[in-house]
């Protein structure tokens, strides 16, 4: 394994590694001590989290001002690109409208940044979060990595990819149902065809602004405007996507009446009016402050 580290003081606007893979934006990342969502340490305290990049497996820990890693491969790059480590939070938070609410969250929780994933890994965990809690949803990705992913041997652990598209169009529903995916289950299968066959042309929706990406991936079965948001904001990387679920509509009913226009995409266009090309940033900073 190699290893290296960052200087979080080097990075603008700090940077919080608890919250940002600990905020529901992610589900490909997995803590060694399998306490995700159960300790409150200040950025993790010791505990080291890992993910599986392909054929490589990255741990990745912070301590004192420090972000640590181990990896198969130079994982430097790879960690700036997941992680946008390049984010200059300082300058995004500069531009976003006052708020005393998103203020108090920006300083609970300095440093969180919202994630670049895989574009099928999260298409499919977000279609697996569907009425299911977090820790479940983690739970879920490990055994479709189990069931239907490569096993990689390093060092004496035995590790498993995320499956492919064409292993996971490859599954039965009875397969899938059995991991407990329920109603899930055939949506995740003809998804998982769909990419693997180039029906949802996936390199073309990368190129594709923000408004065609949205509608574009709401072609999967059981994606609507939601998930669509969760895919073109943490795999495609478009700003100015705001996921409205559960957590963040009593949000914006309770602080942000305004911001209630009744339909999904009336309320989340008035939440961009009022918080600007980041509002996807506010949204991450006061979803996590509430839930949490």
């Amino acid at each position: 394994m190699k290893s290296g580290s960052i200087s979080v003081p080097d990075l603008a606007g700090g940077f919080d590694l608890q919250s940002t893979l600990e905020s529901a934006q992610t589900f490909l990342w997995q803590r060694a001590d399998d306490g995700i969502y159960e300790s409150t340490n200040a950025y993790g305290g010791d505990a080291w989290y890992y993910t599986v990049a392909g054929d490589d497996v990255v741990y990745v820990r912070q301590r004192n001002g420090v972000l640590e890693w181990q990896a198969t491969i130079d994982a430097e790059q790879l960690l700036y690109r997941r992680l946008r480590l390049d984010d200059d939070l300082d300058a995004i938070f500069d531009a976003l409208a006052d708020d005393s609410m998103l203020e108090q969250a920006y300083q609970e929780y300095s440093g969180l940044r919202i994630v670049h994933d895989p574009f099928f890994p999260c298409v499919i965990s977000f279609i697996c979060s569907a009425r299911m809690r977090v820790k479940r949803i983690h739970a879920i990705q490990i055994e479709l990595a189990r069931t239907f992913g490569d096993p990689l041997r390093i060092e004496e652990t035995t590790y498993y990819s995320f499956p492919r598209p064409e292993q996971l169009a490859a599954a039965s529903e009875s397969n899938l149902r059995n991991l407990g995916l329920g109603f899930r289950a055939p949506y995740i299968q003809e998804t998982a065809e769909m990419i693997a066959t180039g029906e949802l042309p996936v390199d073309d929706i990368r190129e594709k602004s923000y408004e065609d990406a949205h509608e574009a991936v709401q072609v999967l079965p059981g994606v609507g405007p939601k998930i669509a948001d969760c895919v073109a904001l943490f795999a495609l990387g478009h700003l100015r996507a705001v996921p409205i679920d559960t957590w963040t509509r009593q949000l914006i009913k309770l602080y942000y009446p305004m911001c209630d226009q009744g339909s999904y995409e009336a309320t989340a266009d008035a939440f961009r009016s009022m918080f600007g090309k980041y509002a996807s940033y506010a949204q991450t900073y006061l979803y996590h402050n509430v839930r949490s």
